[in-house]
């Protein structure tokens, strides 16, 4: 038996490890309602037809070649543009780097920063790879709370007496996932001056920055004075585009406080290669085009969370906090008798409501005895799961 690395075996990713037993209740000829990955593609949502057309347009003028590590200057020149349009940030192209999707950003970032017995603040409940990524690492996520009686908003103090002196920086998720929170900037002038106090950069994930209910994002990079600011977004959620896996991430460095780390990046860029070359001329259409499409879309998603909102508020043993941005709902199991832990009760949904659900404690010890919904089916998807889950909980509770 040849033994894999220990770092490779504890890799978890909640999101997709709930498929496996899902597929074998499919395998029997069971329908599954999944509302468990967040992939609007699966859906009634699809990338605006001008970076459709940009990216076929792109493959046959021949643009199927290798591009710099760094991504293509046009692509990094769009997302200056759009950055300044959105966040009022002033960056140049040489701050932008472009990745395959978010999820490689993370994998430069923290593999340049971190080192082992290094920690770095993370939300709880977080994206997985916030935690899978430091660990794999060999460095320590410190997860700090959210408020969920708050709308989920980060607990300051909590953050402050997590930081020492081998704290590399915060991270934000904001809109997050997995509750849909939306930060108030009063919170995000905090995070900042935190990370001032303690000269740490942050790191903030702001893929869902346009998809926002009640109120506005606010990124920390449009706020920040002195504190070193690494902002990542992408193409698969506000652009719907998840399956074309491009994104990028820049720096706001007011000091030049991030130079060492910028030429450790850009190493780690370069014995990848690069990101997928047409899937920028895409990008570069989406960045700099029109947007009309995300009204539509946005009321369509708007309709859907307020539809799934009002049904758990009606299904007894759960409780909720209306969401303010992305297309995720958290709620929380108050009844627990019935269950050892969240997992157990996500696996005893899916056997015998058949809906698929991802269990809390998948994203962070924040998420303990909480689930994971993806709204983004139309609602006659949603009704039909929430009956069955309706269904499930008044038989359980008696």
């Amino acid at each position: 038996m040849i033994r894999p690395s220990e770092r490779a075996m504890g890799v978890e990713y909640a999101i997709r490890d709930v498929v496996l037993p899902a597929r074998e209740l499919e395998k029997k000829g069971i329908k599954v309602i999944r509302l468990n990955i967040g992939d609007p593609g699966k859906y009634d949502f699809q990338p605006p037809e001008h970076m459709k057309e940009a990216y076929c347009r792109a493959i046959k003028e021949g643009h199927n070649y290798y591009g710099p590590s760094e991504g293509l200057p046009e692509m990094r020149e769009a997302v200056v543009k759009r950055e300044k349009r959105k966040n009022g940030v002033d960056i140049t192209p040489d701050d932008v780097r472009v990745t395959t999707a978010v999820t490689e950003a993370l994998q430069l970032i923290f593999g340049a920063l971190l080192s082992p017995s290094d920690n770095i603040l993370v939300p709880s409940p977080s994206y997985p790879p916030y935690v899978g990524l430091v660990k794999f690492y060999g460095a320590e996520p410190r997860e700090y709370l959210t408020v969920e009686e708050n709308g989920w908003q980060p607990d300051i103090d909590d953050m402050r007496k997590l930081i020492d002196e081998r704290t590399k920086a915060i991270a934000v998720i904001n809109p997050n996932n997995p509750t849909g929170a939306l930060y108030e900037k009063k919170t995000v002038k905090e995070i900042l001056d935190l990370a001032g106090e303690y000269d740490l950069p942050v790191i903030s994930d702001e893929i869902y920055d346009l998809m926002t209910y009640e109120g506005k994002h606010v990124s920390p990079g449009s706020l920040t004075k002195d504190v070193p600011v690494i902002v990542m977004n992408g193409l698969s959620k506000v652009y719907f585009a998840t399956g074309w896996r491009l994104g990028y991430f820049y720096y706001v460095d007011p000091e030049g406080k991030l130079m060492e780390l910028r030429e450790a990046i850009d190493k780690l860029m370069r014995i990848r290669i690069c990101p997928s070359t047409p899937a920028q001329f895409a990008a570069i259409a989406g960045l700099t085009g029109p947007m009309d499409y995300l009204e539509e879309y946005m009321k369509k998603l708007r309709e859907r969370r307020d539809y799934i909102y009002k049904r758990l508020t009606e299904i007894p043993g759960v409780s909720t906090v209306k969401p303010q941005g992305a297309f995720y709902i958290f709620p929380r199991i108050e009844e627990r008798s019935k269950w050892k832990n969240d997992k157990e009760f996500v696996l005893d949904v899916l056997h015998e409501a058949h809906v698929l659900f991802v269990h809390g404690s998948g994203f962070g010890k924040a998420g303990n005895w909480h689930f994971r919904i993806v709204f983004l089916p139309p609602v006659d998807v949603l009704e039909e799961a929430m009956d069955r889950f309706e269904e499930f909980m008044r038989k359980r509770l008696g």
